[in-house]
């Protein structure tokens, strides 16, 4: 598991786990951002951050062979 959270920027998440550029290009989420959390994105662009972050997580167990 990562320890990004809402609170963390866009671009954190991607510069740790670039494995999840994939789920926010399908979202619309640009990566820059300008160091923007990824809860204050979600919400400028209406997404439930909660939903978004239960995708991203999902995407770094599935590419690290995690189960939980």
């Amino acid at each position: 598991m990562t320890s990004l959270e809402l609170e963390s920027s866009v671009v954190e998440w991607v510069i740790e786990h670039p494995e999840v550029q994939g789920v926010l290009e399908s979202l619309g989420i640009d990566q820059s951002c300008q160091g923007k959390s990824l809860d204050y994105v979600c919400r400028q662009m209406g997404l439930d951050p909660h939903f978004v972050l239960k995708q991203l997580h999902e995407v770094i167990e599935a590419d690290s062979g995690v189960d939980e």
